[in-house]
């Protein structure tokens, strides 16, 4: 078989496989609803509970795990392409520790208990501040070196200031609620949380698919790059904020979600080739996948303890990242 071929088969098998696992994820929950009830009731004008149940809670819950999914393996695909770095992820850049800071804000100072989207819009507002802090640090002609070490500082003092804020709240319900915000989940989401982050996601997926040619060039290296006609400031600027946008929107529905943007690039690339252009595709498709299995699963290990979607990912993940950086470790000695 042909390198295309199976290119274009991985394809085929992870789209397969997202919309078996997107019509599981609509299926699958503690209300004891068959498979044809469930799907007839969500494209029919019934008003039931039934209807109810697969329109408000599962409908969205399945449409942000894709979306969260997409975003979370496309963008890691991108930053590990551009910044060359294997051990690279969204979470790298500070946007994922800065917004859910700006969540941690909003549920400490009784912002999101008076206004149901000020949780999203802070986490938000917090993914914006620290893309621009990134890129002033960073500066126009900031290598990748520049944006990792800025990267790094956002997230430090992003963590810093969401500890302060649990040690200092003096609500311990609001602590609570800090704490399981931070663990990630897609519970108790609505169509309003898709529809106020769909916008954000679509602009991030566009600027970061726009870079599968300059990626591909800049594996020969940044000179070998420029001197081919890649624009490095516009590259370092779509790969930023096009991860900013998509992750900022991610994290401020669905809180901290980890591991999924490190995991899924590294297990496609053996199967679609080295080539950054169609790794971002298949990253998308595996991510997403991987998001909606986890979901899935947490439903089925425990629907009365309500896990946590960030924990599993972290469970699952953890261990692959010490793998991956003891074989970063073997290959350079």
């Amino acid at each position: 078989m042909s390198e295309n071929a199976r290119y274009r088969l991985v394809l085929a098998v992870l789209a397969a496989l997202v919309a078996v696992l997107f019509a599981m994820s609509l299926t699958v929950g503690p209300a004891a609803i068959g498979f044809a009830d469930s799907i007839a009731a969500l494209f029919s004008n019934d008003r039931g509970a039934i209807a109810l149940i697969m329109r408000e809670i599962r409908l969205p819950r399945a449409i942000l795990g894709l979306m969260i999914g997409a975003t979370l393996g496309l963008s890691g695909a991108v930053l590990q392409g551009y910044l060359r770095n294997p051990l690279a992820e969204p979470g790298l850049l500070g946007i994922s520790a800065s917004a859910s800071l700006g969540a941690v804000l909003a549920i400490y100072t009784g912002l999101s208990a008076a206004f149901p989207l000020g949780l999203p819009l802070a986490a938000l507002a917090g993914a914006v501040l620290a893309v621009f802090i990134v890129q002033a640090m960073a500066g126009i002609r900031g290598g990748t070196l520049t944006i990792i070490l800025a990267g790094v500082a956002v997230s430090s003092f992003a963590g810093a200031m969401t500890s302060l804020a649990l040690n200092l709240s003096p609500n311990p319900f609001a602590a609570l609620e800090i704490v399981f915000w931070m663990l990630g989940a897609l519970t108790d989401r609505s169509m309003t949380h898709v529809w106020l982050s769909a916008p954000f996601m679509l602009v991030g997926w566009v600027m970061l698919a726009s870079l599968g040619r300059p990626l591909d060039t800049l594996t020969l290296g940044a000179d070998a790059a420029q001197s081919m006609g890649i624009g490095m400031r516009r590259v370092q600027f779509l790969a930023v904020f096009g991860t900013a946008a998509c992750v900022g929107a991610a994290t401020a529905v669905a809180g901290a979600i980890g591991f999924v943007g490190l995991v899924v690039p590294h297990i496609l690339r053996p199967l679609v080739g080295s080539l950054p252009s169609r790794l971002l595709p298949a990253s998308a498709l595996g991510g997403a996948a991987v998001l909606l299995a986890a979901d899935i699963l947490v439903r089925l290990i425990a629907p009365s303890k309500d896990l946590k979607l960030g924990v599993l990912t972290a469970i699952v993940g953890a261990p692959f990242f010490l793998w991956l950086v003891w074989k970063t470790r073997r290959a350079m000695l």
